[in-house]
């Protein structure tokens, strides 16, 4: 959301220095949008994490992931969500950030729960719903992915290499914005 709105207000600002900017005020606008706006959206937009029965893709600011399942040694989740492939190469899963604050309030909740006596049975005898413990949105996600990860790793299409590469069309755009920017600033 923040990273949305921070794209409005780019676009409304250098739109209006490309549209009524005199001199090369349209140039500078043109090339800090063309700088900024990937950045913007590969930091706030564009990171996510995609899971199916055969492998695991992530998308981070300038790099996708594909993991087949066999090829994944652990899932951690800590200061930082990471996911660890056969070869021992740690890939931060920045689609699912990591709140201690969200994490400690999940245990508060889960240490009032244990507390309080039990509501299994009440007196007509019925029993209620067991609670299931309480956890940190990014915790519950991180444990969805470690069951998916156990349940298919042995399975015949989840065999492979897992494959990195670089981003190119959100690096291109801003190298070639921050290239153009330099320029316009160096010659000025």
């Amino acid at each position: 959301m923040g990273g949305t709105l921070l794209l409005v207000i780019l676009v409304w600002l250098g739109g209006d220095a490309i549209v009524t900017g005199q001199g090369r005020t349209p140039w500078l606008g043109l090339a800090a949008l063309l700088f900024v706006v990937p950045l913007v959206t590969a930091f706030s937009v564009r990171p996510a994490v995609f899971a199916n029965d055969d492998r695991l893709r992530v998308r981070n600011p300038f790099r996708v992931i594909v993991l087949p399942w066999a090829t994944v040694v652990s899932l951690r989740s800590r200061y930082t969500n990471e996911v660890v492939d056969s070869a021992g190469t740690k890939y931060q899963l920045y689609a699912v950030p990591v709140s201690l604050r969200a994490r400690n309030r999940a245990q508060r909740r889960q240490a009032l729960a244990d507390a309080r006596p039990s509501a299994r049975a009440d007196s007509s005898g019925r029993t209620s719903l067991e609670s299931r413990p309480e956890r940190a949105a990014a915790d519950r996600t991180m444990q969805e992915l470690r069951e998916l990860c156990e349940a298919r790793a042995k399975a015949p299409g989840s065999q492979g290499e897992p494959s990195a590469r670089w981003s190119w069309e959100v690096m291109g755009p801003s190298i070639a914005g921050a290239v153009l920017l330099v320029i316009l600033l160096v010659t000025g």
